[in-house]
């Protein structure tokens, strides 16, 4: 319920309609075309949930939380909040104990299709995707550049990187590195914009292709951020091993993902939610020390270390090198 009532306040803007604020709802529901009660009601129950404040009866403004819902927020989650409440996520979830049943991806057989060949025959969702990926690899691509160093390196290869914004982080906080965002031509169309905009154009470039296919080479470092999870062990190695192919001698691969532990602890349980939801909505699954070493083994590469980056939880950085 708390999650469609974010849905709702997205879609209907009503964060930006209350901007600095504050505003009667009476101004909110003219501003988002709704009758005036209803309206009402619906901010009061972002109120409780800790998005807005009323000041006074019916008057609101925007919490610093609730700011996060604006599109146009440096950190905003708008585009993230759409997605993942929208029935290409949440459908799935009905059928999670047919999948627990039975080990199949329910979202194939309620859809028709695999999830990211759905996201190519629908496009404002796959833009919508695009950009909440691009929102939640933002924290991330402040904290990596300072656990890693990148600057005994000259070249490093985002793989699946999507909108290129962990790429940018990266080159921006390390000047001698050039970069390559590789990506499917519809992952790829926000990455020219995302290098534009910090003024990367000469460093970075854009290579489409598919990583089950191949991976191209020229880098000493590839990095694999939020791509294994999506998919089964046997596809993990398939990625993995093409980027084992391409590793020069000193290269390295750096996967960043969840790491869970052997037996369940105090971490973040929206980790065991999202190994839920690679289940049902696309057959991937997140994995354990464990299972990322054994599926880099099989793709020829050995695990040289795990450093969990505190600053980007649930995260780890996952060091792998030629085995």
């Amino acid at each position: 319920m708390a999650a469609h009532t974010l849905r709702a306040a997205v879609r209907l803007g009503v964060v930006e309609l209350i901007g600095d604020g504050p505003r009667t709802a009476a101004e909110v529901a003219v501003g988002a075309g709704t009758a005036h009660q209803p309206m009402t009601r619906l901010l009061r129950a972002l109120t409780a949930l800790g998005l807005l404040a009323e000041h006074a009866p019916d008057t609101f403004s925007v919490t610093p939380a609730g700011a996060l819902l604006a599109p146009g927020h440096p950190d905003s989650l708008a585009s993230f909040v759409r997605m993942f409440t929208d029935p290409a996520i949440t459908r799935a979830w009905e059928y999670l104990d047919s999948s627990v049943r039975t080990g199949e991806t329910a979202f194939d057989s309620v859809f028709g299709t695999d999830f990211f060949s759905h996201l190519a025959r629908h496009p404002e969702l796959s833009a919508d995707f695009n950009a909440a990926m691009s929102q939640v690899v933002s924290e991330t691509a402040s904290v990596l550049p300072r656990a890693f160093d990148f600057g005994r390196f000259a070249s490093v290869t985002d793989v699946g990187g999507g909108s290129g914004t962990l790429l940018a982080g990266v080159l921006e906080a390390h000047p001698g590195l050039t970069g390559v965002v590789f990506d499917t031509a519809d992952g790829l169309a926000e990455a020219a914009k995302t290098l534009a905009r910090h003024g990367l154009e000469e460093r970075g470039s854009l290579i489409v292709g598919d990583f089950f296919h191949s991976v191209p080479q020229g880098s000493d470092v590839y990095l694999v951020k939020s791509i294994l999870h999506d998919w089964t062990d046997d596809r993990a190695v398939t990625i993995l091993r093409h980027c084992r192919q391409v590793l020069p001698p000193g290269g390295v691969v750096l996967i960043v993902e969840p790491v869970l532990p052997e037996v369940v602890g105090a971490e973040d349980e929206g980790t065991y939610l999202s190994d839920l939801n690679m289940m049902v909505n696309v057959g991937g699954r997140e994995r354990t020390r464990g299972d990322f070493e054994e599926v880099c083994r099989r793709a020829g590469l050995r695990v040289t270390s795990v450093t969990p980056l505190a600053e980007a939880a649930p995260y780890s950085l996952i060091e792998a090198e030629a085995g």
